[in-house]
């Protein structure tokens, strides 16, 4: 795999990461400074509320960047999106408008946007590629999130070619890692099994609960992963060419939750409620595209970085993380 320049493109450049005091954010923060980046602003939304078009004008007031990685994003599993349809509508949609027509007046260098797996297709051909990205509508539970998600790619392409903003766009699939979301009422997956897990050790339970049928398969990325293709797309890319990041390694969610009760410990039952939804069947991607055009591919495997995700919780979660759930980068569970 090539490897990146002794000197990165970013290098001197002034860079504004949304997000990027959350999950996936944290990552891509210590990665450009490992690249020799020190010019780096993490709004926080106590002081830049990205919903209001006000705040996102102020930022580009205050910040003047000549690069801008998007990563902050309104976003949870299955039940978050199903409770808040037209909340993570609304709120994706309005941060990426706002920020995208604030690069163009700003005339800033580029624009990367974090984009979702969530905008494929519900009956997209397994593994994902680019090109299907736009034969079919999302699987429904998520749909809101993942239109939003898909309509800034539509922008940015409009942009490019309109006003000559360039930009980069990739889609990850869904994260994991240290300093993800371990709420019960907004995480994802991974996070969710983790705590119900190890809680389950805890108190002695003889079994655990979870949601669907378990007959439904995923992709998983290590957030580690995830950032260094966020920036690679940030130093290669000038065209919001859809790019995938993913680990190219499909799992059924019963396996997974057999993976995650051993990195736990926890030899108890599983039990399965089939009245909740499983979400979109499968979900796997071919990452070719982030091969060729970036020069990246994944590095962790999904049992590593297990191992290292349930360490990190068994660490951390006596402690407020600092992580932000309603500045999240990560694709929907």
């Amino acid at each position: 795999m090539p490897v990146p320049d002794a000197r990165s493109s970013l290098v001197g450049a002034r860079v504004v990461v949304t997000g990027g005091a959350g999950f996936l954010g944290r990552a891509v923060v210590e990665r450009l400074r490992a690249r020799g980046v020190t010019d780096i602003v993490v709004p926080r939304r106590r002081d830049y509320d990205l919903l209001h078009e006000a705040d996102a004008e102020r930022l580009y007031r205050d910040a003047r960047p000549d690069v801008v990685l998007h990563l902050a994003a309104e976003v949870g599993g299955i039940g978050a999106n199903q409770a808040n349809p037209g909340r993570y509508f609304f709120a994706n949609m309005a941060m990426a408008l706002h920020l995208i027509e604030g690069a163009r007046r700003a005339e800033i260098r580029k624009f990367v946007q974090v984009g979702t797996i969530c905008s494929y297709p519900k009956f997209t051909p397994v593994p994902f590629r680019e090109d299907d990205l736009w034969n079919g509508y999302p699987e429904e539970t998520n749909a809101p999130y993942g239109v939003a998600k898909k309509a800034a790619l539509v922008m940015l392409d409009g942009y490019r070619r309109q006003y000559g903003l360039a930009s980069s766009y990739v889609l990850p699939v869904n994260l994991y890692g240290p300093w993800d979301n371990f709420d019960p009422s907004t995480s994802h997956v991974i996070p969710a099994l983790i705590r119900k897990c190890i809680e389950a050790v805890e108190q002695r339970a003889p079994a655990i609960q979870c949601w669907g049928t378990g007959s439904a398969s995923r992709e998983f990325l290590f957030v580690d992963d995830a950032a260094e293709g966020v920036v690679r797309a940030a130093e290669c890319m000038d065209d919001p060419v859809p790019i995938n990041l993913g680990a190219s390694s499909e799992i059924l969610i019963r396996d997974l939750v057999g993976l995650v009760a051993d990195a736990c410990g926890f030899t108890g039952r599983i039990e399965w409620d089939p009245g909740k939804p499983d979400g979109q069947p499968r979900r796997a991607v071919d990452a070719t595209r982030a091969r060729e055009l970036l020069g990246w591919q994944a590095n962790t495997t999904l049992a590593d970085g297990l191992r290292a995700t349930v360490e990190w919780y068994r660490r951390n979660r006596g402690h407020r993380s600092g992580y932000d759930p309603s500045r999240s980068a990560q694709g929907s569970g």
